[in-house]
């Protein structure tokens, strides 16, 4: 349980810096608690709309990560556009972060509060 919790603390604290790096480098946001709350949110979001609606072929999986989309959309300045730009600059971010994490040997490659990863 506890070991649990701290996975999901340090996937949180990860996903979080993606989201960080990536309204930094697209609206020039400069605020990683912001971020970390987005992620909590975004990850809570997911895993809800994932568990009611992920289930159906095609959609479900679009609708979860439109869901996540709209979490970027609504804590962020700009658009659609900003929040999709903010997603791929966070997964390709948190994608770099744990690929050196795990040629450490720190961790595998999962993190909450960015889809996909």
């Amino acid at each position: 349980m506890i070991e649990n919790l701290i996975v999901f603390v340090v996937s949180l604290l990860i996903g979080a810096l993606g989201i960080f790096l990536g309204a930094r480098f697209v609206v020039d946001t400069d605020d990683y608690t912001y971020a970390f709350i987005t992620a909590l949110i975004g990850a809570v979001v997911w895993a809800v709309v994932g568990l009611f609606l992920g289930w159906i072929p095609l959609l479900g999986p679009l609708l979860v990560f439109v869901a996540y989309l709209a979490v970027i959309n609504a804590r962020y300045p700009g658009g659609w556009v900003d929040a999709i730009a903010i997603t791929i600059v966070a997964w390709i971010s948190v994608l770099v972060i744990l690929y050196v994490l795990a040629v450490l040997g720190i961790t595998g490659f999962e993190a909450a509060g960015v889809p996909g990863i």
